[in-house]
């Protein structure tokens, strides 16, 4: 069993192995083959990957030449999977949203792809949940991101010179991001309040010592899908929400947005009279920016400072901006996933295609888009035969 770890592109500097998951690749019976430099920006050297077990080749082209699986962060692109085995397993975040025609490729290529994003919620997945590893992570970089934008004081300090007024932040999404980004401003010693369309929200909210902010109507009560995400809500709830909203946002130092829900478009919750009603020096950090953003304004990449002096961060891969930390916890629910995949007796892959968590993250198989989501005409884990690479 020849397992490929992938150099990823210049924008992405997290890697899909840790050492210590190469190590117990290694224990199951795999061979392990690092593309040189895969994860140096992660701080892991080639010298590290070889200790464990793993096996240093020149570039990703060596690594997935005879590859059995072939682990990633994004998706790769078709032409990067020639030489793998057929029916080799390719297991990233695929992005399959709006990138059909991608998938498609990627199925003539016969390889089985999984979608690591979309492993469903229940207890026995969650060490797998990548949404929920790095989202955490970026609850937390975004609060530190905007404290150093921000260019004050975060606590309040009471000193001879006089005290200084704790900073006030708004979390806008009270999901894993967004709690992480509550409980992390709270350490920081601001004052901190929330809001999120999820009736469950307000207890965790509260729980972390935040104020919650929301407009808590029948609607409201029904905002949350059996999954746990957010309903979208009707225009005149969002109305009500939004005035509430933007008479909190003028008091507030630093906003950080983090509302998306999977395959749309984020929602717009920030307006550019929300952002004009803001003080001088205030920040806005957008952690949906790469879906089209919450905030009104927020370039993709850029910090954009308006012109009533509030910044609006549009940080991309904010995960990857921990690279280090990322790279260790998105290996581990790789590895979780992967160790699924193989019989141990035998140190072979022996994919359960019926297996829940098969059906759920598959989304190409045997030269075909199967996932019912993107195209496929079947559901996930049946044989596609009839189905068509869309």
């Amino acid at each position: 069993m020849r397992v490929a770890v992938l150099s990823e592109a210049s924008s992405e500097p997290r890697v899909g192995a840790s050492v210590e998951t190469v190590r117990r690749v290694v224990g199951l019976g795999g061979e392990v083959v690092v593309a040189s430099g895969a994860g140096l920006r992660s701080g892991i050297l080639d010298g590290e990957y070889a200790a464990a077990g793993g096996v240093i080749v020149a570039d990703n082209a060596a690594a997935v030449a005879g590859a059995d699986v072939v682990l990633a962060v994004r998706r790769p692109a078709a032409a990067e999977l020639s030489g793998v085995k057929p029916g080799a397993l390719v297991i990233a975040i695929a992005d399959p949203y709006g990138n059909e025609a991608a998938l498609g490729e990627i199925a003539q290529t016969g390889v089985s792809l999984f979608a690591m994003e979309l492993m469903p919620r229940i207890t026995r997945a969650q060490v797998m949940d990548v949404l929920s590893s790095q989202a955490n992570l970026a609850g937390y970089r975004a609060v530190i991101d905007a404290a150093e934008v921000f260019g004050r004081a975060v606590p309040m300090m009471m000193t001879a010179a006089g005290t200084v007024p704790a900073a006030r932040v708004f979390v806008m999404g009270a999901g894993v991001a967004g709690l992480q980004a509550i409980a992390t401003a709270r350490r920081l010693g601001a004052v901190v309040s929330a809001t999120d369309v999820r009736p469950a929200a307000k207890e965790q909210v509260e729980s972390l010592g935040a104020k919650f902010i929301a407009v808590e109507d029948e609607e409201f009560k029904q905002a949350e899908t059996a999954g746990g995400y957010a309903k979208a809500m009707s225009a005149e709830y969002q109305a009500k929400q939004a005035a509430l909203v933007a008479a909190h946002i003028a008091k507030q130092d630093m906003v950080i947005t983090t509302a998306l829900i999977p395959g749309r478009p984020a929602p717009k919750l920030v307006s550019a009279e929300m952002v004009a009603a803001m003080k001088p020096g205030s920040v806005i950090v957008d952690l949906a920016v790469e879906r089209g953003g919450n905030v009104e304004g927020a370039v993709p990449g850029e910090v954009v400072t308006t012109a009533n002096g509030v910044s609006i961060v549009g940080y991309l891969n904010v995960p990857g901006r921990l690279a280090a930390t990322a790279s260790q916890l998105y290996a581990k629910n790789l590895y979780a996933f992967l160790e699924t995949l193989i019989d141990k007796g035998s140190k072979s892959l022996a994919v359960k295609w019926d297996d829940e968590l098969v059906k759920a993250t598959l989304l190409t198989r045997d030269g075909a888009v199967v996932h019912p989501n993107f195209g496929g005409a079947k559901a996930a884990g049946d044989k596609p035969e009839a189905a068509s690479a869309a």
